[in-house]
């Protein structure tokens, strides 16, 4: 246990958290949380990947629900600390890692809607298997014209289990419809593409790739912001602006709709072969996974693993 500037860092078995049935969270869902990991390179070496951005959003997201903010090197400090401790329950097969999830929540009791005074910041860990255990596959994508997951001046932008749990509705029916999972509309007028259940995601167009713009609807992915900084590295145009749905379709039938793919923690890169919207189904790159989008995953998983030069500075050595 340490003590330091009025904050008790403790680090404990993991177990249970028992609270009171008024704890605020329960009724009021002030929660936040965060998702990265932790890799074991061939020499040995624990790796993470740009946990200075993961401590950004927190404290935006933070920000945003009215909750303490924990400063990026305290986030980065505790989480290096708890990985350090744990350090052997790194998998080192191909793509394994270990996931870390950071989060915060409301824990003083009362049932009158207020912020609360009170709040436990918690870091727990699972090691995780490789995400395509035989290599990068793509999925089939239902696009939600119904419901909608965050609108401009709520809390899209917000890493938040509220978001979530407003996506469940559409990702249910997309299971039913045999696909695995939803790309998301915009809010208002149900036209822009915005993002896939827990990815951003991304187009390429003719010789462009194209993706929504960070405005307050969409997570700041740390995986899209590495992807699109690769991307121009690469020498392609990158394009951040509202797309229509009717334009994604009709570039998907005219063939210039080239490679789709999302992009987060989990899976790093997800290939998109079909799009579905309004009863029409669109097969993209033959249901293959594309030239770029393996690349793209080849190159960034080379880093994450320290398998190569890390120009971009963005490992951090724990040690």
């Amino acid at each position: 246990m340490k003590k330091k500037d009025g904050i008790i860092k403790k680090i404990l078995p993991y177990g249970n958290i028992t609270v009171n049935p008024a704890t605020m969270v329960l009724h009021y869902a002030q929660e936040t949380f965060e998702g990265l990991k932790a890799y074991k390179a061939a020499d040995g070496k624990v790796y993470l990947f740009r946990p200075d951005m993961n401590a950004k959003r927190f404290i935006n997201s933070n920000k945003r629900m009215c909750m303490p903010e924990i400063s990026e090197d305290l986030f980065v400090d505790c989480v290096k600390e708890l990985v350090k401790v744990e350090k052997d329950w790194i998998p080192t097969g191909e793509g394994e890692s270990l996931y870390i999830r950071p989060f915060m929540f409301a824990d003083e009791s009362s049932l009158g809607v207020h912020v609360a005074k009170s709040y436990k910041f918690i870091i727990i860990l699972s090691p995780v298997g490789a995400y395509y255990p035989e290599g990068v596959n793509p999925i089939k994508i239902y696009v939600e014209d119904e419901y909608v997951r965050a609108i401009l001046g709520g809390t899209g932008f917000v890493k938040c289990g509220g978001d979530y749990a407003a996506s469940l509705k559409g990702q249910e029916r997309a299971e039913d419809l045999g696909y695995t999972q939803v790309l998301w509309l915009d809010g208002v007028h149900r036209k822009y593409v915005e993002e896939v259940g827990s990815m951003n995601v991304m187009f390429l167009i003719d010789d462009k790739i194209v993706t929504a713009p960070l405005e307050g609807t969409v997570l700041p992915g740390v995986t899209r912001d590495s992807i699109l900084t690769i991307l121009k590295d690469f020498g392609f145009e990158v394009v951040e602006k509202h797309l229509s749905i009717d334009e994604l379709i009709k570039a998907g039938k005219e063939g210039r709709l080239k490679e789709t793919f999302g992009t987060g923690t989990a899976a790093v890169i997800s290939p998109i072969g079909e799009l579905y919207y309004k009863g029409e189904e669109v097969i993209i790159n033959d249901f293959k996974t594309g030239a770029l989008t393996q690349k793209l995953y080849d190159t960034l998983t080379d880093i994450q693993w320290g398998k190569s030069d890390d120009k971009y500075k963005w490992r951090l050595e724990v040690k």
